[in-house]
C-alpha cells in the first residue's frame, strides 16, 4: 500500500522530524510504499530517509521566505500567500486528483495544509505532524493586517480549516500550543540517532587530542558569518558547510568528515546554530552543548529555547559576538558545566505506530 509523505522545504527541521517516522514505519510495515512530495533535493531526502521512496519534486506550501536564517522576508511572504490562496479551490481539486491517480491509502504532511484539504476531498485519511503550523506562524506575523483585511482573514480561515480536516495533528515535543486545533495529539520528541566516531573523525581531519570539534550549521537556510575575521582559538577546530568556502587552518568543510550530518553531530564537541527543531532536539539527544543565535521574531523560538535549556548545556549568543568570532569563552563555559541526562526521544515510534494503525 502507498503512503504519500509531504515534507516542507522550509529548512531541514521538517525532514528531521519526518524521516525517523518513515524509517520506523517501513520497519513495522514492509508492505508500505513511500511517495515523498517535496521540493527538497533527492539526495538530501535520501540522506535521511533510508527506505526506498518515489520522489515527486514539488513545493506544496509557501513556508516563509527568509532574508537569512534568522529573519523572515515579510513582504515576500505576503506576496507568496496572496498567489497561493488566490487559486485555492483549483489547487485543492488538482491535488486531490493527483492523490487519486497515485492510489495512496493515506497522507502524512509536515506541514503543508494543501495536502490535508486535498486528502479530505479525495476521501482519504491524513495526518499532520509538526512542532508548528503555518496558520499560527501567519497569524503571528500579520496580526495587525488581519484586523482590517478580510482577504487575509479568508486565507487564515482556509489554513485552519485544512489543518482541522486532518484525522490527527501529531505535535512532537517541543511544540507550539496550537490551541485552535481540536485534532491535536502530543507525542514525545522525534530525533534520529547518530553513530559516534570521534576517534576516526579526528584522525581523518588531522585534529589533535587537545582540540575540540565544533559544528556550525544554520539548518539549511543561508547565513554565513565572516569567519575570515575570526580570531584563532588553538583548542577549537570549526566544521562548516562546504559552500561557505572557508579557508582557515582551524576550519574543515563537512565533506572532509566523510560522515552523515547526524553522525557528525554524534562525534563532535559542540554545535553553533539558530533555533530549529532538528538541530536542537538532535543536539540534546547526543548530549551536545549548543550556542545558538536567537530568532527574536519567530514565534516557535521560545518553546524551542526553553526545551533546549532544560535538556542540554546551552546558551544564546548575540549576532555581533558571532560576527566577531568571540566564541571560545562561551564554549568553554558550556564544556565546564555538568551535562544533564539526555531526554527520551521516542516520538518516531509513537508516530509510526499511529500511522500503521491508520493504514489498517
Amino acid at each position: 500500500m502507498r503512503l504519500l509523505a509531504s515534507i516542507s522545504r522550509h529548512g531541514y527541521g521538517h525532514l528531521a522530524q519526518t524521516a525517523p517516522v518513515l524509517n520506523r514505519l517501513t520497519e513495522l510495515r514492509p508492505d508500505v510504499r513511500l511517495i515523498v512530495r517535496s521540493a527538497l533535493p533527492h539526495d538530501r531526502l535520501a540522506a535521511r530517509i533510508h527506505a526506498p521512496f518515489e520522489h515527486l519534486p514539488a513545493a506544496v506550501d509557501c513556508g516563509f521566505p527568509m532574508r537569512d536564517a534568522i529573519r523572515v522576508d515579510v513582504p515576500a511572504t505576503l506576496a507568496a500567500y496572496r498567489e497561493f490562496h488566490g487559486d485555492w479551490e483549483r489547487r485543492v481539486l488538482a491535488e486531490s486528483r493527483l492523490l487519486e491517480s497515485l492510489d495512496v491509502r493515506a497522507v502524512l504532511s509536515n506541514v503543508a495544509y494543501l495536502q490535508l484539504a486535498a486528502a479530505s476531498k479525495a476521501g482519504l485519511p491524513s495526518v499532520a505532524m509538526c512542532s508548528l503550523n503555518w496558520a499560527d506562524i501567519f497569524a503571528h506575523y500579520f496580526v495587525e493586517d488581519l484586523r482590517g483585511d478580510a482577504e487575509l482573514r479568508g486565507w487564515l480561515a482556509q489554513m485552519r480549516s485544512a489543518y482541522g480536516l486532518a484525522t490527527t495533528f501529531l505535535r512532537p515535543a517541543p511544540a507550539m500550543p496550537m490551541a485552535d486545533l481540536p485534532n491535536r495529539l502530543a507525542i514525545p520528541p522525534i530525533a534520529a540517532r547518530g553513530r559516534a566516531q570521534a576517534d576516526s573523525l579526528r584522525w581523518r581531519l588531522s585534529v589533535t587530542g587537545g582540540q575540540r570539534l565544533v559544528v556550525i550549521g544554520m539548518g539549511g537556510i543561508g547565513y554565513r558569518p565572516p569567519m575570515e575575521d575570526w580570531p584563532v582559538a588553538e583548542d577549537i577546530v570549526w566544521l562548516v558547510p562546504d559552500e561557505w568556502g572557508v579557508e582557515r587552518s582551524d576550519a574543515r568543510p563537512f565533506s572532509a568528515a566523510g560522515l552523515s550530518f547526524i553522525d557528525l553531530l554524534a562525534s563532535c564537541d559542540a554545535l553553533i546554530t539558530k533555533p530549529g527543531y532538528g538541530s536542537f532536539v538532535e543536539a540534546a539527544m547526543h548530549g551536545l552543548p549548543v550556542l545558538y543565535l536567537p530568532r527574536q521574531d519567530w514565534p516557535e523560538s521560545p518553546v524551542l529555547e526553553d526545551w533546549l535549556l532544560a535538556h542540554t548545556r546551552a546558551a544564546p549568543v548575540e549576532e555581533a559576538t558571532l560576527a566577531r568570532g568571540d566564541l571560545a569563552e562561551p564554549l568553554r563555559a558550556l564544556w565546564n558545566e555538568a551535562a544533564p541526562p539526555p531526554p527520551r526521544a521516542d516520538g518516531a515510534e509513537a508516530a509510526a505506530r499511529y500511522l500503521s494503525e491508520l493504514l489498517g
